[in-house]
């Protein structure tokens, strides 16, 4: 199964929703970073991935699209592995694109959840390296956001890329997509509130597990990552 969408926006700029509003969409699963703690095995494809040595449709196996981090920062690549898959460039204010980062992704606590772990090392080098590698340099992390957005914008025209907002709905997504408009309400899930739970998540013995590499026992905590407001 190829892609059919690629999901080129960072980490933070409504990814979770727009992960829930793809598979409504698409009729099939929509890969997000969270599959790398649910799926054993995904950690070791995205370490290889990094080293050079990408297996992009056993990564992908099974998925109609992609969002959020790490595949985001290798669109060059998937957009030439999947030739016609369109790009959603998923994008918000990068002001508080940051602040959101540093209370959840790149907040401190995350960091020493990952400290020592293979995430922790696949995330240094497939998404730390890429913006800049101080996940608390304001300055660098809005330049890396904003160089990010250029280069796809510079790279693809309308026809193959979208660079949309969450708060804009369904209805450039559906026309870009050439799909019907949903009758219900564009989802809106993983606010910064619901972290608390991830967090106490990922320090447990299932989330350390998980970490490295091994995979999530049950569906339901990886679920949950998607339950709609």
């Amino acid at each position: 199964m190829a892609l059919k969408v690629i999901g080129s926006g960072f980490g933070r700029t409504g990814t979770a929703s727009l992960k829930v509003a793809l598979e409504q969409l698409m009729g099939g699963a929509c890969f997000h970073m969270s599959e790398l703690l649910g799926k054993p095995g995904q950690v070791d494809l995205w370490l290889d991935a990094a080293a050079g040595n990408p297996d992009w449709d056993a990564i992908f196996e099974g998925f109609v699209a992609t969002v959020d981090y790490p595949a985001s920062n290798y669109w060059r690549e998937l957009a030439a592995h999947y030739p016609d898959a369109k790009i959603v460039h998923s994008v918000r204010d990068p002001e508080r694109w940051f602040t959101s980062t540093q209370e959840t992704i790149f907040s401190k606590t995350m960091r020493d959840l990952q400290q020592g772990t293979k995430w922790g090392r696949m995330m240094v080098e497939t998404v730390n390296k890429y913006v800049g590698g101080d996940l608390t340099d304001k300055a660098a992390l809005i330049a890396a956001f904003n160089d990010h957005t250029r280069a796809l914008r510079e790279t693809f025209g309308p026809d193959r890329l979208l660079v949309f907002e969450a708060k804009q709905g369904w209805e450039p997504l559906c026309a870009f997509l050439g799909v019907p408009v949903p009758a219900e309400p564009y989802p809106y899930i993983n606010s910064k509130e619901e972290f608390a739970g991830i967090f106490e998540m990922l320090g447990s013995p299932i989330g350390a597990k998980a970490m490295n590499g091994e995979g999530i026992a049950t569906d339901t905590v990886h679920e949950d990552f998607f339950e709609k407001e």
